[in-house]
């Protein structure tokens, strides 16, 4: 079996950084920071799980005129093609413009278009029967989600979303079934006050009482992440790191969670993994270039929150 099957939509991403402040209404700012990367929360987490040394699928669509570039960046991370089909049609495409403090991005979605049908597909849903779990990191469409979420429950798989940052998905209340029907939900704090019509994480962790969510927690940013568990808050902090760019740093999060999830974590587990591969992946530019390997998260992890056989 594999360990993880990743769902999502691919991108070719463009990656402007370094910059003091955003311009304004016809200014041009300029930098030196610029890097071509594969994109898209599907591919940064499917390759911070295979950094970790977990074996990955990554599922999705690319462009045929990418095929190569793809298969070439994807086999530094110990990924292979094999998941992705290759359409007639433009890879999606992102560009990404951030500062230390924020990004933006401006997207084109290319031959991500059909990810649904692909996902619906007999053959596609027995491919990720064969994970211990599927990982979406899409607005899973509610369609696809009826057929898919039943079919990989009856497999034995657990699941998780992060849908994005997706406001009519969010506000949709055709989504809440899908919602209440994954492991865990990994929203972001802009998401999570979407989803609850208040900001905050009180109003948060409420909604996903009523929804109800069935492990409820919530990503931070540079306050690192909380949740609760059987009635009780937990909150893990993240590790120092100077922040290049925080393209992906979410996605590098998910990768943290689910490799503890694997391993049968907790919740306190789950979120100080997150923590630490999210905090580390704002390194370096881009949402791929500073993903740490095994080692460094263990060394990361006993720097900032001591040995875990202590706890």
């Amino acid at each position: 079996m594999t360990d993880v099957a990743v769902v999502g939509e691919i991108y070719a991403d463009h990656v402007f950084s370094g910059f003091a402040a955003w311009p304004k209404p016809g200014e041009e700012v300029v930098t030196d920071h610029y890097v071509r990367e594969i994109g898209g929360g599907a591919a940064a987490t499917a390759c911070g799980l295979s950094r970790l040394g977990r074996h990955v699928d990554l599922i999705g669509l690319i462009g045929e005129a990418d095929r190569g570039w793809f298969a070439r960046r994807l086999a530094d991370f110990g990924l292979s093609l094999d998941g992705l089909a290759v359409a007639d049609g433009e890879t999606g495409v992102t560009v990404s413009v951030s500062t230390a403090q924020d990004r933006s991005f401006f997207t084109h979605i290319g031959v991500n278009g059909r990810l649904s049908a692909l996902l619906t597909a007999p053959a596609t849903i027995r491919r990720l029967a064969c994970a211990r779990h599927v990982h979406f990191a899409l607005p899973l469409a509610a369609s696809v989600a009826q057929v898919l979420l039943p079919a990989l429950a009856d497999a034995g798989c657990t699941t998780s979303l992060d849908m994005g940052w997706q406001p009519v998905w969010l506000t949709d209340p055709v989504n809440r079934a899908t919602l209440a029907a994954v492991d865990h939900l990994l929203p972001n704090e802009k998401e999570a006050q979407l989803l609850a019509g208040a900001p905050g994480p009180e109003a948060f962790f409420a909604c996903a009482e009523g929804l109800p969510l069935r492990h409820p927690m919530l990503k931070l940013g540079a306050a690192g992440a909380m949740s609760v568990e059987a009635g009780r808050a937990v909150i893990a902090g993240p590790p120092n790191v100077v922040a290049i760019d925080t393209t992906g740093a979410g996605d590098a999060f998910d990768a943290g969670f689910i490799d503890a999830l694997l391993d049968g974590g907790g919740a306190a587990e789950r979120l100080r993994r997150g923590c630490i591969t999210g905090a580390l992946s704002t390194r370096a530019a881009g949402a791929l270039g500073a993903l740490p390997g095994r080692d460094e998260l263990n060394l990361v992890y006993q720097q900032t929150y001591g040995d875990p056989n202590d706890s």
